[in-house]
């Protein structure tokens, strides 16, 4: 590999979330962002701008739009226009404004638990009400869609489904038949898919990602995608996301909620994004290998070193949905922070109903997973013992 992934990078000076938010004793394997040092091309192109001195009001980036375009046709079969992608800071911020802008009070979105904790939060936001339909999960704790209960689960105030693909936290990829089989469903009860794919740049050999809006140009019409290089390449600060709408009436829409609350990504972020796209699938090849890697140590570890412990080997993402079920432990997050001194995420986070999983991010050099992984099982042992 050119990229050292086994870099040890101090993050406590950088103001991190993820580093900075318990004391410096708790070692934090929870905020979903990686620990690995971004592109030395997007590092390369910002020093670039940054040396250009001017920092004024700018135009969105042709270019970026331009490399976004090439990275979805090259990298997941996926053709679409430039006049399809618009720019927004954050995925969290679009798909709350999608709600806004497609719904009105007392209609209902559709979520798929578990679920990524901010949809939750759409609802109350824009005083709408939510139906909760889980993942069907089998023995092994692989998690799968039930097509008769998600047809079951829409009714005539559903407006939105919020689609999490690949999924967070289980790290499922979902089949062409499980998507075709939602997004049928929509279809048929006039349903606005909005699928957030922030992922899909994050699948382990095997697997592959299916935009949900590729799979037909009627579902295309009917689907509000968003997309992020910032879990791919570790840009969560720079703040760069986009949202592709093929529908132009749907995508008008969309656009005019944005007006005098949300702007476009800033010019460093377009720059970072440009870069990226355009200059970084040797890197993110690498960094897959890595985490692969990761991925294969944590499964394994679990397995034989933590049995009470169930854990399914995610298809996507750097992270790992662990299942406490066969434990005494009532809160599993609370119990390693304060026994363990490492910090994952809690379950109930994800939905109230997982109160006794945890979800583990997998992203940081495998030094430091390892370690984590050593005061769990301390931790648990002690408890057991």
């Amino acid at each position: 590999m050119t990229t050292d992934f086994d870099l040890i990078i101090n993050r406590h000076s950088s103001d991190s979330i993820k580093w900075n938010y318990f004391d410096d004793d708790i070692l934090p394997l929870w905020v979903a962002d990686t620990d690995f040092q971004s592109p030395q091309v997007v590092i390369d192109a910002l020093r670039d701008r940054i040396d250009h001195g001017v920092f004024g009001y700018s135009l969105t980036s042709e270019d970026a739009k331009r490399a976004v375009q090439n990275w979805l046709a090259s990298r997941h079969d996926w053709k679409i226009s430039t006049e399809e992608i618009v720019f927004i800071p954050g995925v969290v911020q679009a798909f709350n404004l999608a709600a806004r802008a497609f719904t009105n009070p007392g209609d209902s979105i559709l979520i798929q638990t578990p679920a990524y904790h901010p949809f939750f939060d759409i609802a109350r936001n824009l005083k709408l009400q939510q139906d909760i339909i889980p993942l069907q999960v089998n023995r092994r704790g692989y998690y799968s869609v039930s097509r008769d209960g998600f047809n079951a689960s829409i009714n005539p105030r559903t407006r939105l489904f919020m689609l999490c693909n690949p999924h967070n936290p289980t790290g499922r990829v979902f089949s062409r038949d499980e998507l075709t089989s939602m997004a049928q469903a929509c279809l048929e009860h006039n349903v606005i898919i909005c699928s957030d794919e922030i992922h899909s740049d994050l699948v382990y050999a095997g697997y592959k990602h299916i935009p949900t809006a590729s799979l037909s140009e009627s579902i295309a019409q009917n689907t509000v995608t968003f997309i992020s290089a910032s879990k791919t390449f570790n840009l969560a600060g720079l703040k760069s996301s986009a949202v592709i709408i093929s529908n132009p009436r749907l995508r008008q829409i969309f656009q005019d909620s944005m007006h005098g609350i949300v702007d476009s990504v800033n010019l460093l972020g377009q720059t970072a994004i440009t870069a990226a796209y355009t200059h970084g699938e040797v890197w993110l090849e690498e960094l897959l290998t890595y985490l692969a890697g990761n991925r294969d140590l944590l499964v394994d570890y679990v397995s034989n070193e933590l049995p009470e412990i169930k854990i399914s080997s995610p298809e996507a993402t750097f992270l790992g949905w662990l299942d406490f079920s066969n434990t005494s432990l009532e809160n599993p997050a609370e119990f390693f922070l304060r026994r363990g001194k490492v910090a994952l995420n809690a379950g109930d986070w994800f939905g109230e109903e997982y109160g006794k999983y945890a979800r583990i991010n997998f992203g940081c050099p495998q030094t430091v997973l390892l370690e984590g992984l050593e005061r769990i099982k301390q931790a648990l042992h002690k408890t057991s013992n």
